[in-house]
């Protein structure tokens, strides 16, 4: 039950050697940590701050500074971009460090993806912009899986002259269409909510936007590509009927409607028309792509700095302080009451 929630007011335990403590200063709460708990046993997200039993830490990404250093090469008052649990406080145990940041190496994450164990210090991050904080917690982890899944889709073969977007006015969704306007000229359909359709055609990100009931009326040029960001097996089925033999690839990225498929992204057990729907998992697809073009990481970071600017024309950073304030924005969000 995402909607129920507690506060614990726990004492510290004194450092132990080898260990620092981080005090936890900015976090964002998106649509994208409802995801996190959706897909919590499926992926293993419960376990990189585990909780009381029966209860789960649900992780966000955010900003920390270093208030006691029990470990070689990280120092107090350094500060740094990364994963943490709801809370104000986390001890990590560094490994690998060095002036860029360093990987927490405590036994219960290291099997986890690095992506997930890497925190990175502030003063050496070339995507770091004091002004644009609440952007990079917001979108930093959302534009990177966009970013590596619009490269999935380019990568493609053949091609795809159409794609086709569910769940469009997720942030993930977003990004996925800004980088993909960049790269071709596939033409870009956006289905979403009928209480978003506007707003997802104001982004400008979409050649055309449509709710969900009008399925049925889309117009594609083959080849033609599905993103499902929702998760929704009727919508998939849908879909998938509607752009019939144009329909080459269908790719499983996301699960907003978290409630109508429990366990989040899995392949749909109804009968579909067309492709077997494929999971997308960055870290996995990324650490391939990586392999064979060292050079990508890169140019992910700095799509990502321009991005955060872009970003301010469709999306408006909330600040909220304070644990009650915590506990409503969480409320709001896993009962889908925060509009994009």
């Amino acid at each position: 039950d995402f909607g129920r929630t507690r506060l614990l007011d726990e004492a510290l335990d004194p450092l132990a050697d080898g260990m620092i403590r981080l005090r936890i200063d900015r976090f964002a709460l998106t649509a994208n940590n409802i995801t996190y708990a959706g897909v919590g046993d499926l992926l293993g997200y419960w376990d990189f701050f585990p909780g009381p039993e029966g209860w789960g830490r649900p992780p966000a990404w955010g900003f920390a500074t270093v208030v006691q250093s029990n470990a070689t090469g990280v120092f107090e008052g350094s500060r740094f971009y990364g994963y943490f649990p709801i809370g104000e406080a986390l001890d990590v145990v560094p490994a690998r460090a060095s002036p860029r940041g360093f990987v927490d190496s405590a036994s219960h994450r290291r099997a986890k993806a690095a992506v997930y164990n890497h925190y990175l210090n502030t003063q050496a991050d070339p995507v770091y912009e004091a002004a644009f904080e609440p952007e990079q917690a917001i979108f930093r982890p959302l534009y990177g899986t966009g970013w590596w899944a619009a490269d999935c889709v380019h990568q493609g073969k053949p091609s795809p002259r159409t794609v086709v977007f569910s769940s469009a006015s997720s942030k993930t969704a977003l990004a996925t269409a800004h980088q993909l306007r960049r790269l071709g000229e596939a033409r870009l359909i956006a289905l979403t909510s009928a209480r978003n359709v506007a707003y997802v055609r104001e982004t400008g990100l979409y050649h055309d936007t449509l709710p969900y009931e009008a399925v049925a009326s889309i117009t594609t040029e083959a080849p033609a590509v599905y993103l499902d960001f929702l998760g929704r097996e009727g919508q998939t089925a849908a879909v998938h009927r509607a752009l019939g033999a144009n329909l080459v690839r269908s790719i499983l990225i996301g699960a907003t409607d978290w409630g109508s498929k429990p366990g989040g992204v899995r392949p749909p057990s109804v009968a579909l028309t067309g492709p077997k729907p494929e999971f997308f998992f960055v870290p996995d697809y990324a650490t391939v792509r990586m392999k064979a073009d060292a050079s990508l990481g890169a140019a992910m970071l700095a799509d990502l700095k321009s991005f955060c600017t872009a970003s301010r024309a469709f999306v408006t950073a909330r600040r909220l302080v304070g644990t009650d304030a915590i506990l409503e924005a969480w409320a709001r969000l896993a009962a889908g009451e925060t509009p994009p």
